[in-house]
């Protein structure tokens, strides 16, 4: 199963999602995809067991992850003041993977039945549903 964490500008969303997805996971890899070199270095320092930075990184693991975790931003052109490409929106939108997305108000989204939370209680929750969703998937790929 291929988690990917999208992030970008400096990374510390990601970096907190690399962080809760490894305590939660050790053993499963988190591929760290910025749209910068300062997001990518970032989530590789907090423990992502690789990392690539740029749109055609992000594009070219986009169709074969089976997990991708990121700000809802990730969906929208032209969001986090622009680093989020058109062609990067379209690549997680089109992906066959789960997408398991942060909910934040900056990225020029506001997303109805969802309250405000901590943002240490949205990266939780974020990587909880992640680690349930790659369980089960585990789980159908290795039916023992």
């Amino acid at each position: 199963m291929k988690l990917v964490v999208i992030d970008g500008q400096g990374g510390g969303v990601g970096k907190s999602l690399v962080a809760a997805l490894k305590a939660r996971m050790p053993d499963q890899p988190v591929i760290a995809l910025g749209t910068n070199v300062q997001a990518t270095s970032a989530m590789l320092r907090a423990g992502a067991d690789a990392g690539a930075t740029g749109e055609s990184a992000i594009r070219y693991q986009c169709k074969t992850a089976g997990v991708i975790v990121g700000v809802a931003g990730i969906l929208h052109a032209n969001a986090m003041l622009g680093e989020i490409s058109p062609g990067i929106a379209a690549a997680v939108s089109l992906s066959e993977a789960q997408k398991v997305l942060v909910p934040l108000e900056r990225c020029g989204l506001t997303i109805a039945g969802v309250g405000r939370q901590p943002l240490d209680a949205l990266i939780r929750q974020a990587a909880e549903l992640a680690a349930q969703y790659c369980e089960t998937q585990r789980k159908k790929e290795n039916p023992k």
